[in-house]
């Protein structure tokens, strides 16, 4: 689903992402942690296309993102860590405006914005403008344009901050769902509860260096991921 081979990001001779390979599975959650300034947000700029890289290569379902940028972005959602929406718009509107982006059907996108909208509890804010929105709302409503065009990969950067346990646990659910309809998610969190819980696989980076990664087993073994990860922080 997603191969990651070799990814090198530099700025200067710093190298904020250093030989990283990695390969999600469909069926998998994926999990990628490590401390502030650790490369997760390069890495998955880099996946979604927003960085450019300076070694290695990026592929989703066998196509570079690189060489095939246009075909691999119909393929996958992403979600940063703090959403940039358009405040201008209502909530209707930037769904709406994100299904023409993918081409999604009237019939289709109609059914999806409700089903998504009624999970969140959305449904009465869609007519108001987004600048309207608190910090959990505009989260919310990133999440359901995510997942308006079914994409086969979902990658989201600390996809939990901001949400209320509720929503929290909706997310969860949704995420399980992709991944039980044959597609995957790789997401950053600092919130390690979660992704001993949650994920079916997990990557630990520092200073740019992938230092483990593998099942929750082989990771952590009989030991908490919070004390393995502040482990390997030392």
């Amino acid at each position: 689903m997603l191969t990651i081979e070799h990814l090198t990001k530099k700025y200067g001779d710093f190298k904020a992402v250093d030989d990283l390979s990695l390969h999600i599975l469909p069926g998998e959650i994926y999990g990628f942690i490590g401390h502030n300034g650790a490369g997760k947000t390069t890495t998955l700029k880099s996946i979604a296309g927003i960085l450019s890289f300076d070694e290695g290569d990026i592929k989703i379902n066998g196509l570079s993102i690189k060489t095939n940028p246009i075909e691999c972005k119909k393929l996958f959602a992403y979600i940063p860590d703090n959403p940039d929406l358009y405040d201008f718009m209502t909530g209707e509107k930037y769904l709406n405006f994100i299904a023409d982006i993918f081409e999604v059907s009237a019939a289709s996108r109609s059914a999806l914005i409700k089903k998504y909208a009624d999970i969140f509890e959305m449904t009465n804010s869609l007519g108001n403008p987004i600048s309207s929105y608190s910090h959990g709302m505009k989260q919310k409503l990133a999440i359901i344009s995510a997942w308006i065009h079914d994409p086969k990969l979902i990658i989201m950067d600390e996809p939990f901050v901001g949400l209320d346990p509720k929503a929290s646990h909706i997310l969860k659910e949704m995420m399980r769902e992709v991944c039980n309809n044959g597609g995957a998610i790789f997401f950053s969190t600092h919130v390690l509860e979660v992704a001993e819980k949650l994920c079916d696989k997990i990557a630990i980076i520092k200073s740019g260096k992938l230092i483990r990664s593998g099942s929750m087993d082989e990771v952590k073994g009989d030991d908490s991921l919070e004390n393995i990860f502040l482990e390997l922080e030392e």
